[in-house]
């Protein structure tokens, strides 16, 4: 007889959000109270996806501060009177700027500084309706993000510290590359072979990306002693960096 696959305690809905296409994420429990996990911009959009879904937000978590993730927090929180969570304080000095930041980018209006009511630290727990998520920091793109995940499920949330063939970028304000890949190395491999829903882009899993992932599969780490080979450049270079 075929061993039965457990079902996840929740549903997720992906719903592209900003110029960018940030991947904001609806986070939808049985009973229909949910959680929107980087609501970057467009809160209307995000609203009526929530409709739709059957989903009553309750709850907003943030990986990190970058306009495109917390732009439309505020919006959505007036909207629903659901608290912001996260992500780590380091973060404030990008929520501050959120507004003035789209406007450089040619989008006054996008999107408005940001002030959470909680802010989350390594070894948090998240609780959605009796359902517990678990939070690492991961600073690197950001000296605030985080990483929202839940192991049962084995699904994580991990903004713009990695992608499908790529990572956060570190070329912003307190950014740094080695902090970036100490925090995928030392903070998410070890969780497993987990999905995750990145910032941008396609899903992947951790265990695809140690495989392949040009900049931090385990031949270009040395995670757990692999034999260590050179990056191959180009590749490097092509691979799409997002925000």
């Amino acid at each position: 007889m075929s061993e039965q696959q457990t079902q996840p305690p929740f549903q997720v809905r992906i719903v592209p959000v900003t110029p960018f296409q940030q991947n904001c994420s609806i986070i939808r429990a049985p009973s229909g109270k949910a959680a929107v996990v980087d609501p970057g911009g467009e809160p209307e959009k995000i609203l009526a996806a929530a409709k739709e879904f059957d989903a009553d937000i309750e709850q907003i978590w943030l990986t990190h501060g970058h306009l495109d993730h917390a732009g439309g927090a505020e919006a959505v929180k007036r909207e629903t009177g659901a608290p912001i969570i996260g992500p780590h304080k380091e973060d404030t000095f990008w929520l501050d700027e959120i507004a003035a930041h789209w406007a450089q980018y040619g989008h006054p209006g996008m999107g408005e500084n940001c002030a959470p009511d909680t802010w989350l630290n390594d070894g948090d727990t998240l609780t959605l309706d009796g359902i517990e998520f678990n939070v690492v920091y991961t600073p690197g793109h950001t000296p605030g993000h985080v990483v929202i995940y839940h192991n049962g499920a084995n699904i994580a949330f991990v903004g713009d510290v990695l992608f499908a063939g790529s990572i956060g970028r570190t070329d912003f304000p307190r950014g740094d590359h080695q902090t970036l890949i100490d925090s995928i190395t030392g903070k998410l491999w070890p969780l497993g072979d987990l999905q995750f829903v990145p910032g941008h882009g396609p899903a992947s899993t951790f265990n695809r990306e140690r495989q392949s992932n040009p900049f931090v599969a385990d031949h270009i780490t040395g995670y757990k002693g692999a034999e260590k080979k050179p990056a191959n450049a180009m590749d490097q270079k092509l691979s799409k960096r997002w925000q």
